[in-house]
Parts: structure tokens; C-alpha cells; sequence
């Protein structure tokens, strides 16, 4: 577990909430220089710094930042719309939203159901006290992106496995990993390819197949695997905690199952559990909140402070699930927007829900001092949630 010292303070977090320190940077110096970090040039902690940065996909590149054009093409993951700029990223993202309108993930919602009401018969099974994390959070949206994919359920539990080694450190096994990933989706391709399916890569193949490359629907099937189940995973669990230490937004929303909507885009808003959007690189001098964002500088825009910050009509850091039209930028901002944002806040929906019916008295079944939380990940979240009805 590292130390608070070896986090960056736009990262650090106090359980749920942003450490003191960076609500008053967000406050006090929502475009602050960053230089002494050695990570990046700027970081941007209001609201409004980080809606103009991330909007500005002209002024402002996404692909990964690289001292040279050499190293930068070696960086960027291929199919991955977050390192793609425009023309790039809207040639793919065109090809794409097709297949992530309403009517299309609505169909998925019988699905969600189903795999949601199973994995609480095994939260049920398996206690209590259980593990909400183990036996529902990492359960559910896998089944789901399979579905969505193509891919066979029975190869999950070893996707995940490669998941779980590919999320190590920066070692040999980790690379390794990373080649079996690869080496899956390929495969996966490729088998669609002589004969695609009514899924994801099955229609793009259909509509798409001459103009994208294996290697760019692996790359885009990569980045759905590992976003929709880390993501959704600790939404679920990190939602599901911040309810329990907010009885009486929990009792709200068992009275008015009508807030459900209202109150997951205020859970998605006050948990962020992607502290960090993907570092923007000035193409020319930007001004920016009265300061100038010189051409080659990196800005990290940290999407905890800023969500929290712009929570406008009640204090900052209040959990009000009955806060109307909340805006928040936990799926990201401008043309990088979450494509799959829909069909998050479906399975967000039904578990919530359907985890608050079946278990009227869910509560902690550990004091919360004892929650390990994972705060050097992409997706911030917690090891465990142990809970007891």
C-alpha cells in the first residue's frame, strides 16, 4: 500500500472525499503550475478549467505525450479512441455510435437483470458478513461486456486473470499479460471476421470490415474490456459504500425508488472513480483561467476536484440524491465523452436497485477505518466491502 507521501495531491483521497489540500487547491488554484512534480506541467482542479481543457480537442491533444514523434506513435494503443485526436478518433468514434445508440442498449437491459439478480443469489449464499466486491462488483459487468463483444462467457475467468496480472506494476509478468490479452482479442478478430455475429465487433465487421484493421477492433474491444470492468466494477462498490455512509440519502432513496436516475448521476459525480482524465498536451499557447498553457506542456485534469467543486446549491462535498440536472464529468468531457456511458448507468440502475430490494438492512460488516482502498490504479476503489443485511 503506498504511502500518502508517494501519492500526487491531485490523487489523494480521505476514504471518498479529496484531502483537504486539494479542495482548497481546487478553490484557491484551479490551474496550478506542476512542474516540480515531474509528471506533468499543469494540473487543473476547478470545474470550468477542466470543462474548457477537455473540450478543446483543437487546442488540446489526448495522444500520450512523448519527447518525440518516434516514441509518441509507440505509445499510442491502437483502436484506443483516448489516444486518438480528430481526424483519427472521428473516423473511429463515427464507425462506432451506431451500435451505442438507446434502442440498442435498452435491448441489453433483460441482461442486466438476469445477470444482476444471479450474483445477489450468491452474495446471499455466501453470507453474511459477504463480499459485495467479490461476489457482485467484479461479477457483473463481465458477463455484460462479453455479451456486448462477442465474447464467449466461458473465456472470462481467464481474461480476467490477465486482467488482474496486467494491472501489476511495471514487470515482466505484466508485459506478458499484456501480449495475451492482445494475442485473445485477435483471435477473437479474426474468427469474427470469417463469420461475425449480431455483436460489437460482428456488426462493425459487417458495416465497417473493409475500412478497420484487426489490430484496431482489438484495440477498441481492449479498451471497452478493461473500462467496463474496472469502472463499473468499483462504481458499484464505491456507490454501494457511499450510500451506506449516507443513511439518510439511503433511506431517501428506499422511500423514492422514483430518484433512482437522480441519484446515480449524483453517486457517479461524488465518488469519480476516474480521479484522473487522460493528460491533455497543449498544440499551441492556451490561456487558461488568466494563465498561459505553453504549446508542448501536459495538463492532468483531476475530475474528483472538479466535480466536487462545481456541486452547485449545496456544500461541496454533500451527497444530495435529490440534486436535479447534476453535472459532473465522471464519463469525461467533449469528443473523448464515455461511448459507453449508457449502457454504465444501466447496469448501474438495476444493481443499485435491485441490490436495495433484496437486502432492506444492508449495512458495513467492518468498521470503515478497516476498508483498504486502491489509490494508484486508474480507477480508484476499494480491495473489499464486506456487508451484512
Amino acid at each position: 500500500m503506498p504511502k500518502p507521501a508517494d501519492i500526487p495531491l491531485h490523487q489523494r483521497r480521505d476514504g471518498l472525499d479529496p484531502v483537504p489540500e486539494l479542495s482548497r487547491m481546487s478553490t484557491h488554484a484551479p490551474l496550478a503550475d506542476d512542474t516540480g512534480s515531474g509528471v506533468h506541467h499543469w494540473i487543473a482542479t476547478g470545474f470550468e478549467e477542466v470543462r474548457v481543457i477537455l473540450g478543446d480537442a483543437e487546442r488540446f491533444s489526448t495522444k500520450p505525450p512523448a519527447d518525440s514523434p518516434e516514441i509518441a506513435a509507440q505509445r499510442v494503443q491502437v483502436g484506443n479512441l483516448l489516444h486518438y485526436d480528430p481526424p483519427e478518433h472521428t473516423r473511429l468514434r463515427k464507425m462506432l455510435i451506431p451500435e451505442f445508440t438507446a434502442r440498442r442498449m435498452r435491448r441489453m437491459e433483460p441482461l442486466v437483470e438476469e445477470i444482476v439478480a444471479g450474483r445477489l443469489d450468491v452474495l446471499e449464499g455466501a453470507g453474511p458478513p459477504a463480499d459485495l466486491m467479490r461476489h457482485v462488483a467484479w461479477s457483473v459487468p463481465g458477463p455484460i461486456v462479453c455479451a456486448l463483444l462477442g465474447i464467449p462467457r466461458d473465456d472470462l475467468p481467464e481474461l480476467m486473470r490477465i486482467l488482474d496480472v496486467r494491472a501489476l506494476g511495471n514487470t515482466g509478468k505484466k508485459r506478458i499479460a499484456a501480449r495475451a490479452f492482445d494475442k485473445y482479442l485477435l483471435g477473437c478478430v479474426a474468427h469474427k471476421r470469417a463469420a461475425p455475429g449480431d455483436d460489437l465487433i460482428g456488426m462493425l465487421l459487417r458495416t465497417h470490415g473493409e475500412e478497420l484493421t484487426d489490430e484496431e477492433l482489438a484495440g477498441v474491444a481492449s479498451s471497452f474490456v478493461a473500462a467496463a470492468l474496472e469502472n463499473t466494477a468499483q462504481m458499484l462498490g464505491l456507490g454501494t459504500l457511499a450510500l451506506l455512509q449516507h443513511p439518510a440519502q439511503l433511506a431517501l432513496l428506499r422511500e423514492r425508488p422514483d430518484l433512482m436516475d437522480q441519484a446515480v448521476e449524483e453517486l457517479l459525480r461524488y465518488v469519480a472513480v476516474v480521479t484522473l482524465a487522460s493528460p491533455r498536451t497543449a498544440r499551441v499557447d492556451v490561456e487558461v483561467a488568466g494563465q498561459v498553457i505553453k504549446s508542448g506542456q501536459t495538463v492532468g485534469c483531476s475530475l474528483l476536484a472538479a466535480n466536487r467543486a462545481q456541486a452547485a446549491g449545496a456544500p461541496r462535498d454533500t451527497l444530495d440524491i435529490t440534486r436535479e440536472n447534476t453535472t459532473h464529468m465522471a464519463f469525461g468531457h467533449g469528443i473523448h465523452f464515455c461511448i459507453g456511458a449508457l449502457l454504465a448507468r444501466i447496469q448501474l440502475r438495476c444493481a443499485y436497485r435491485q441490490l436495495l430490494e433484496r437486502f432492506p438492512g444492508l449495512r458495513l460488516a467492518v468498521p470503515p477505518h478497516e476498508l483498504r482502498f486502491r489509490p494508484l490504479t486508474p480507477q480508484y476503489g476499494v480491495e473489499a466491502l464486506p456487508v451484512a443485511w
